[in-house]
């Protein structure tokens, strides 16, 4: 059951006002559960500046998984098979490893692991845990809002669970139809191969406008 949370108390930047090709688009507010989520309704999203100031970003261009166009190697099919999948069963596990400070991950302060398991009770942020036996060795997480889920970071410790972790994700919401699709926020070269492109900022937004009308796929 989703919890709507108390109404965002700031002001938060309109993307649509942002310059063409300007990622980091305001500064300010804070991780409230309603502020966090209005900033993904709005087409933006939290994270830290080097200066300690909370950023908010509206990337342009926006890197989005259509999920028709999800890319399964012959390699990667064998190994979803390798793995057991679970949502939702360890989210704070979830985000504590992508935010290991041996990765790229650093910018996931405790800060932000209250704030998103705080969602994650109220029924907005959502992880997929990827395990080998007992141990778990990949996953995921990220917010939901309508028909769009808003993919925040993911890991592996095994070859190929992060992506396993994405194709279990993109599974389940294909239960629902092709209309939803994934926020990745930049189209790295990884992501790229895994069939992720790069549109506008003006193009996701109109995109986001359409999808927030969806119904949420996961349930709780």
């Amino acid at each position: 059951m989703r919890v709507e949370p108390p109404p965002c108390e700031w002001q938060l930047p309109d993307p649509w006002r942002a310059d063409l090709g300007q990622d980091l688009v305001g500064f300010g507010a804070d991780l409230a559960p309603g502020t966090v989520l209005q900033s993904y309704r709005m087409g933006l999203f939290p994270m830290h500046i080097d200066t300690g100031q909370l950023g908010w970003w509206s990337p342009d261009p926006r890197g989005i998984l259509r999920l028709a166009d999800l890319r399964v190697s012959r390699s990667l099919r064998k190994s979803t098979g390798q793995f057991e999948v679970t949502f939702d069963r360890d989210f704070n596990r979830v985000m504590r490893e992508c935010g290991d400070s041996r990765r790229d991950g650093v910018w996931i302060t405790e800060e932000f692991i209250a704030a998103y398991s705080t969602l994650h009770d109220m029924g907005w942020a959502h992880s997929i845990e990827v395990w080998s036996s007992d141990e778990l060795v990949g996953g995921l997480y990220g917010i939901e809002v309508g028909g769009v889920f808003a993919g925040e970071s993911m890991f592996y410790r095994r070859r190929d669970a992060s992506k396993v972790a994405l194709v279990a994700l993109v599974d389940l919401l294909r239960t629902q139809g092709d209309e939803r699709f994934i926020d990745v926020q930049w189209r790295t070269k990884h992501l790229a191969s895994l069939g992720a492109v790069a549109i506008s900022r003006g193009e996701y937004l109109t995109a986001l406008a359409t999808a927030l009308l969806i119904e949420p796929c996961f349930t709780n």
